[in-house]
């Protein structure tokens, strides 16, 4: 039983390191982008698919 409680509190300490690892991180700008902003102009837009030829002649029977 006693060997629970040692691996309980070994993965405590292990999960406390990496969430101050990860803190420490995001603090000092680890995950911060700052190269898709600026290729994110040279990208296309998406394209806007035309309407469809039903819609164009009845459109124009309507007229």
């Amino acid at each position: 039983m006693s060997a629970i409680y040692i691996l309980l509190a070994i993965s405590i300490v292990v999960a406390l390191v990496f969430f101050a690892a990860f803190i420490i991180a995001v603090r000092k700008g680890q995950y911060d982008d700052s190269y898709t902003p600026s290729v994110r102009m040279l990208f296309e837009d998406e394209v806007v698919k035309a309407p469809s030829q039903k819609i164009k002649t009845k459109i124009k029977k309507s007229n």
